[in-house]
Formats: structure tokens, C-alpha cells, sequence
């Protein structure tokens, strides 16, 4: 454990600093976002943000295509913005395939299903047509392709890849997929080496100090491409502990929130982004057992810039109910700590918020 490093990360992930009023900018910041768990991931923005800010502004920036929501770099959903979309996706987008090649084997997805169930989707969704992976599924079944569940999640994944369909606005709750040119007319492409600098200065200004593995799992890249970006952003190195460490750029500018606790969604990227775990384990390792999984698959309760506990919501009538569990007994000012994140969570969702501890 670092609490030096935790702190600095914390500041840099925009947790301890005062964010910008958009969500958009929180996400260019932080280069992509981990979104897979969609409304988790709205308060991984919010939280990043100016107080004040709700849902709803997030909602709002996803619907009208301020933020985007596509599988890049590794094979999940994330955030990205409109300008990051084609250069992020071209420069990692073959390292997903050959990751997720074994797995279209099995579905017996080949090149040429892909190929002509992508040129399906992309008749489907031309102009402005923005459709549910239901909605899909049935015009690849008219066109005698027999796509569904994993199978289609597959292929639609590949067309994301291919830089065809990135997401639409939503309707209602249902997710819909729109053409990424159509969504995000003039995204600029990049030189592969320029994508690597920009991609490197993104992650090592937003989630450092953090180490070449770290980049490397985040990213998804070649650790000789990882090592290549660093070497072309001059990036400074640390030497903490015996571990290699990297940074870059100055220090962000603004005013720090006087907060000790901070209530972090599952998969959030201060939690994510990192394979080595000195500086911030996910937990005491002795309390293991009363946790439900690891905590990176959790809500976190972070304290000083630590996995102290988990959180978990439910609803009840026109209130949310926040369970927290702190994994050590907490201070009375860790307490009150507490209570005031939960305010903050509540403002955000716009509802009321019975907070219960043990």
C-alpha cells in the first residue's frame, strides 16, 4: 500500500479534483471509460464532475451522442468520445479479434458470416435508423443469417471493431445501435504512431503514476508498443518502492474537494486500470472471506485513496436503499465522511437515499 501514489491517482482521476461541468470531458480526460454496467458507469462520471450534476445531464450527453459506447481496447463496453472514436478503434481494434477469434470459432461465426452479417446491419441502420440488437436479429434472420444471443452479440461486437456501429440513443431503457460515420461524422483517423502518443498521454496524465503493465492492461496493447508510446511522450519516471512508475504532463490545475470517503461503482477505472496492486489493493486480504467476489467486481468504499469496504443498492417504493459494508471498523469522521458522499450520490441520482452500515 502507497498512499503517496493512491493520493496523486486519486487527484488525477478527476475523484479529488473539481472535474469539468460535461461529461464528455471527463471521458476525453480519462482517454475511455469501463462502461459495461451502464448506470454504475453514468456515476463513474458524475462523480468526476462539477456538484450538481445528475443523471440526467449524462443521460442526455450519451442520447445525443456527447459520449459514445462501444467495445474498444479490450473486449468490453466503454465510453469514448465522438473525436476518439475511429483512432482508439483502429489502433486497438485488431488485438480484440485475435482475442475473441477462438470464441467466433466455437459460434461458428467464420469471415464470411461476419463479413455479410455486417453489411446486413450497416443496410439496417443507414440513415438514422437506430435500432435494438432485437430489432437486429430480425433483419439478419430476413436476410437468412440465424443470429442470436452470443452469436449476435459476437457479431455485433465485430461490426463495432470494424468501425461500423457504435451505440445509439437510447430508447426508453433498450440499448440501440447507430452507424458510427452517422454518429460520429468526421472522426479523424490517426497515424498508428500519433494514436500511440495521444493514447499514452491520455492514460499516463489521467491514471498515473501507473506502471508499463498497467498501461498495457488497460490499453490492450503490445508491451512494445506501450514501451514505444512512453518513449515518444517523454514521459518522467519514478522510482517507488522498486517499482517503475510513469507520469505525464503537469500537474492538473483547480480546486481539490475536501473529501475523505468516496463511494466508487463497479469497475470503476481508479479500481480497473491497474495490474500491479501494490499501491492500492482491493482489500485487506484477511477479510477476504466476508466479501462477495473480489471487490473489483463490486462497489467500493474508498478511504484515503483505499478499498475500505463495499456498497450495494436496491430499491424500495421511490427511495433507493444503499447498503454499505466497511471491511475495518470506520472513524467517526470516516463516518461522517461517509454520510456526505452518500448526499452527493443522492443529489446525483435525483431521489432519495436511506443509507444503512454493517
Amino acid at each position: 500500500m502507497n498512499p503517496g501514489i493512491a493520493q496523486r491517482r486519486l487527484e488525477n482521476h478527476l475523484i479529488t479534483r473539481v472535474g469539468p461541468r460535461r461529461p464528455a470531458d471527463v471521458v476525453g480526460w480519462l482517454g475511455a471509460v469501463q462502461a459495461q454496467e451502464y448506470e454504475p458507469a453514468k456515476w463513474a462520471l458524475g462523480l468526476r464532475m462539477r456538484d450538481g450534476v445528475a443523471d440526467a445531464h449524462v443521460e442526455r450527453a450519451f442520447n445525443e451522442g456527447a459520449i459514445l459506447r462501444t467495445h474498444v481496447m479490450r473486449p468490453t463496453w466503454h465510453f469514448v468520445t465522438p473525436a476518439d472514436i475511429r483512432w482508439l478503434q483502429e489502433l486497438t481494434a485488431a488485438r480484440v479479434q485475435r482475442v475473441m477469434a477462438p470464441y467466433n470459432r466455437r459460434l461458428e461465426l467464420d469471415s464470411r458470416t461476419l463479413t455479410r452479417g455486417t453489411a446486413v446491419i450497416e443496410r439496417a441502420l443507414r440513415d438514422r435508423q437506430y435500432l435494438t440488437r432485437t430489432e437486429l436479429g430480425q433483419r439478419l434472420q430476413r436476410a437468412g443469417l440465424a443470429m442470436a444471443g452470443q452469436r449476435l452479440a459476437h457479431l455485433m461486437m465485430h461490426a463495432e471493431l470494424e468501425c461500423v456501429v457504435c451505440s445509439g440513443p437510447r430508447n426508453g431503457k433498450q440499448f440501440t445501435y447507430a452507424l458510427l460515420p452517422e454518429r460520429a461524422p468526421g472522426a479523424p483517423r490517426l497515424p498508428r504512431d500519433e494514436a500511440l502518443a495521444r493514447l499514452g498521454q491520455r492514460f499516463f496524465s489521467s491514471h498515473g503514476p501507473a506502471t508499463v503493465r498497467d498501461f498495457v492492461w488497460w490499453s490492450g496493447l503490445m508491451t512494445a508498443d506501450a514501451k514505444r508510446a512512453l518513449d515518444m511522450i517523454g514521459a518522467r519516471r519514478e522510482e517507488i518502492e522498486g517499482r517503475i512508475y510513469w507520469t505525464y504532463g503537469s500537474v492538473r490545475r483547480g480546486a481539490l474537494r475536501d473529501h475523505l470517503t468516496h463511494l466508487l461503482p463497479i469497475y470503476d477505472e481508479y479500481l480497473v486500470s491497474y495490474r500491479d496492486r501494490d499501491a492500492v489493493p482491493h482489500g485487506p486480504p484477511t477479510l477476504a472471506s466476508t466479501m462477495r467476489g473480489p471487490v473489483t467486481f463490486q462497489h467500493a468504499i474508498i478511504v484515503g485513496g483505499q478499498v475500505s469496504g463495499t456498497w450495494r443498492t436496491s430499491r424500495q417504493g421511490g427511495k433507493v436503499l444503499l447498503h454499505a459494508v466497511p471491511l475495518r471498523r470506520l472513524s467517526r469522521s470516516e463516518q461522517r465522511a461517509l454520510t456526505e458522499t452518500v448526499d452527493r450520490y443522492q443529489r446525483f441520482l435525483s431521489t432519495g437515499v436511506d443509507l444503512t452500515v454493517g
